[in-house]
């Protein structure tokens, strides 16, 4: 061609190149291609119209899916959308790879992408071709679908900001990599520092608190939400004159910074800074991109989380109190443990609440004072409002100097109130309330569906202490609480929880109590070691070992709290003089009008023997004992008062059972015929106990027998 010579047509400089030229409009659907670009796609080399459905055909599928990524990222940073496609034949054979590069644009107004572009036939590289800063091919194309595959879960699995943070920095990119990282964050109109990598420690401090305004490309990416890509020195420089000598001492040659978007807001922005140049083409601004929206969505993730146990703890510490300075002559130790997920504040809470008519507890001489656990119905924000609530509404009712009855009556009341006011959502509450007199080891139990307390005597029987009790509170708002009478004698721990510690990890009551029963027995430390390996017991390692026989195994709220009267094996740290075995008992009473309480008697004796040496002597017990409360209930008209008691040591211990009553009825010795139903109680005492008498009383009497466990140890 001479000089002045017109160009030739488009068309046949295009031919010559062997280029062909396609026009895609997403709205119709359709493509229109020349003759170069028909038979590079495996067609009749003529011009023809096709579907998207018939190119798609033509055209492996990841490729397809690629091109549509290519085309979004290329319209939000204004570039050209390039890409490499594989020919597919009939048979799914790849007859030869092609590039496309297009211009597309955005049709607002019919919602649809416009493209017109070329297609030319390149190369595929020889197996063990570096493709380092070279287009998505190849094994390159399956390593980085391998790496976005890896990333994706590992940012997935980070748990909070530091976590994101590590795993972003040790992210090897296939075939480019930076060496250095950042992540700026938003607070107000400034852009600050969320973390670094690759850089010296106090080398982002020109960088922290700097004004969106800055002409900074950070600060340009989170007002615009559009990335900025520099492949050398003299780009940044040009474009960014004034921040320039703040990235120059870093000596890097390339800079990608992208936008931080978590739904639909810009949060912060991602520094990706490499040590050799780096073109940015298509295919590593797709990578870069699929990162940087992986990382937003992990941070903001991460930031929720921290954010609900920030919220959680607070809540924790505002609801739950402080246990303050101790009480002369008991020790007290609590635990609450929220479920793992969501919001880590349930309907479970503790209190101890100092009572009127005694010293204060910060005082020397101690007082009176009451311990309350309970449970509010559910695992939600509802619950833990309703839980703060109830808690104030108990410490109010204590405080003004109710009896443990009416302080759960007025309770009951008050949560019934709160259920009218809200039918929609009816929530109960189960509850212990406990009045301590720290002087005497008294106590007074109130029960409203709780389970009952559990002794840890001073030589490590473990004893549940079966409880008068009513409805849970809020069911019924004139609901009774019976008061239970109770003495912790000295070196004994009383142990209350919320079922949340007996049934985790699939237990029902039965089960979940055996566990927690040989805790208690085997342990030796102090109180505060006890309450640990209890939570352990539940949520450590051992857990896995202790699975319950039920199939729902789900984690509930623990609240949990341990009152140890000072004394030898009480593990609270107090010794005492006596040199001889402290003594275990166990009292009850047995009311006329609950009868089903003799089981519970029997019991509670064979858990008192748990370690008697002869079985049979302990059916002897059991046996007796039903005698002896079977007769009050059948013979007199009032309430029966078993006290068991456990004397001694080594081999020489000694069992005296007795029941009182107020009848003035003294029993007396008959022998009944064989055909009669009764008379033979005093019968079979007179057989199987080393030693019995009847004592009577100024109102009442009381039976009572002894057996030793060796027969030398005591008279016949």
């Amino acid at each position: 061609m001479r000089t002045g010579d017109p160009l030739p047509a488009l068309g046949d400089v295009l031919a010559a190149l062997d280029t062909g030229l396609w026009h895609w409009d997403t709205a119709a659907g359709l493509v229109t291609v020349d003759a170069v670009a028909a038979r590079l796609l495996g067609l009749p080399a003529e011009q023809v119209t096709l579907t998207e459905a018939q190119v798609r055909s033509r055209l492996h599928p990841v490729d397809w899916n690629e091109i549509t990524g290519v085309v979004r990222l290329a319209v939000a940073e204004d570039t050209l959308a390039e890409v490499r496609i594989r020919i597919m034949d009939d048979q799914k054979r790849v007859l030869r790879v092609v590039r496309s590069r297009s211009k597309p644009a955005f049709d607002r107004a019919r919602k649809a992408y416009v493209l017109t572009g070329t297609l030319q036939e390149v190369a595929e590289p020889r197996p063990g071709t570096p493709a380092a800063r070279s287009a998505v091919t190849g094994d390159w194309r399956r390593s980085r679908e391998a790496f976005l595959l890896d990333a994706g879960r590992a940012l997935a699995e980070a748990r909070s900001t530091q976590e994101v943070l590590r795993v972003a920095a040790n992210l090897s990119m296939p075939g480019f990599s930076p060496d250095g990282l950042a992540v700026f964050g938003v607070e107000g109109d400034r852009l600050t520092i969320i973390g670094h990598h690759g850089q010296d420690p106090g080398s982002e401090r020109p960088f922290t608190s700097m004004s969106l305004d800055t002409d900074y490309p950070a600060a340009e990416v989170v007002r615009t939400g559009r990335a900025v890509y520099l492949s050398s020195p003299e780009q940044y420089e040009d474009r960014y004159p004034l921040t320039w000598p703040l990235a120059q001492r870093f000596g890097r040659q390339s800079w990608a910074y992208l936008p931080l978007t978590a739904s639909g807001r810009t949060m912060g922005a991602w520094l990706a800074a490499f040590a050799y140049p780096v073109a940015f083409t298509p295919d590593e601004r797709s990578v870069l991109t699929t990162v940087a929206r992986m990382l937003a969505q992990a941070l903001s993730r991460a930031g929720t989380a921290e954010n609900q146990r920030e919220l959680s703890e607070g809540l924790q510490r505002t609801m739950l109190p402080e246990l303050g300075p101790g009480i002369p002559g008991m020790d007290i130790a609590a635990r609450y443990v929220p479920t793992g997920g969501g919001l880590q504040v349930g309907g479970d809470w503790y209190d101890v609440i100092p009572l009127p008519g005694g010293t204060s507890r910060a005082k020397s001489g101690g007082g009176r004072f009451a311990m309350v656990i309970g449970d509010v119905q559910g695992h939600d924000v509802r619950a833990a409002g309703l839980m703060g609530q109830l808690r104030i509404a108990l410490r109010a009712y204590a405080s003004e100097g109710h009896r443990p009855d009416a302080v759960l009556s007025r309770a009951s009341r008050f949560l019934h109130g709160i259920n009218e006011a809200d039918p929609v959502e009816l929530r109960f509450a189960t509850c212990l309330y406990v009045e301590v007199d720290p002087v005497t080891g008294v106590l007074e139990v109130a029960r409203a569906g709780h389970p009952d307390p559990v002794i840890r005597m001073a030589d490590g029987t473990v004893l549940a202490r079966p409880t008068a009790g009513g409805l849970p509170l809020g069911i019924d708002p004139d609901a009774d609480y019976p008061t239970t009478r109770l003495v912790l004698e000295s070196g004994e721990t009383m142990l209350i929880c919320t079922d949340g510690l007996i049934e985790t990890g699939g237990h029902d009551l039965e089960t979940g109590w055996r566990r927690l029963r040989g805790i208690l027995e085997e342990h030796v430390g102090d109180q505060e070691e006890l309450a640990d390996a209890l939570v352990q017991a539940v949520h450590g390692p051992s857990s896995h070992h202790t699975t319950g026989p039920l199939v729902d195994r789900r984690e509930d709220d623990i609240a949990m709290m341990l009152l140890s009267r000072e004394g030898e094996g009480c593990g609270c740290g107090a010794t005492s003089d006596t040199v001889e075995p402290p003594a275990r008992r166990t009292a009850l009473t047995v009311a006329q009008a609950e009868p089903e309480r003799v089981s519970v008697a029997r019991q509670q004796l064979r858990e008192l023997l748990h370690d008697w040496s002869s079985p049979d002597q302990v059916d002897s017990a059991v046996l007796l004992l039903s005698e002896m409360l079977t007769n009050v209930l059948v013979h007199t008209d009032t309430d029966a008062l078993l006290l068991a008691e456990v004397t001694g040591g080594g081999e020489g211990r000694r069992m005296r059972v007795e029941v009182t009553d107020a009848g003035d009825d003294l029993p007396h010795m008959r022998r009944p015929g064989e055909l009669a139903s009764s008379g033979r109680g005093l019968v079979l005492i007179e057989l199987l106990a080393h030693t019995w008498g009847v004592d009577p009383r100024g109102r009442g009497k009381s039976i009572w027998f002894e057996l030793y466990e060796k027969e030398e140890a005591g008279p016949r």
